[in-house]
């Protein structure tokens, strides 16, 4: 349901982002007690300004409402992606290979489910995407499927 939601928002949302110039990034969605919560993380070459969120939540906003997208009460956020970038499409693994990343999978991956390495590599072997990350002096391969949550992490 939440993945189906997800999809609906980023086909909705996808063509107004990129004609105000920008990139939708990532998307949320998530169940509260009352009401649902969508993010949206926007990005561009110069910087995401708090005008252009407002831009995009406004258009966005009468969007979702003419398609009736979610039943109920619902709050979007719209914002930049900020120093922890989620990473969750293939081109955000493949641009910030070498980079600092926080990871958690669904499952234990030789014993691990959160990982704190570098991005070493994405791959495709046998038509399953692979994370590569170099954690604790060894690199995990890691099924993409498997991801729960993936971030850039603070390279100070």
């Amino acid at each position: 349901m939440f993945d189906d939601l997800k999809e609906k928002v980023r086909q909705l949302a996808e063509p107004v982002v990129a004609a105000e110039g920008m990139e939708l990034i990532h998307v949320e969605c998530l169940k509260m007690q009352s009401r649902w919560i969508v993010r949206l993380f926007l990005d561009k070459e110069t910087g995401v300004t708090l005008d252009d969120c407002t831009a995009v939540s406004n258009q966005l906003g009468d969007v979702f409402d003419v398609h009736d997208l979610i039943n109920g009460s619902y709050t979007l956020e719209v914002s930049s992606p900020g120093f922890d970038r989620p990473l969750s499409r293939d081109q955000d693994f493949l641009k910030y290979k070498g980079s600092k990343v926080n990871i958690k999978t669904s499952l234990k991956i030789d014993g691990v489910k959160n990982f704190h390495g570098h991005l070493v590599d994405f791959i495709e072997e046998n038509g399953i995407k692979i994370v590569v990350v170099e954690f604790s002096g060894k690199n995990y391969r890691i099924p993409k499927t498997e991801i729960l949550k993936a971030n850039l992490a603070d390279n100070a």
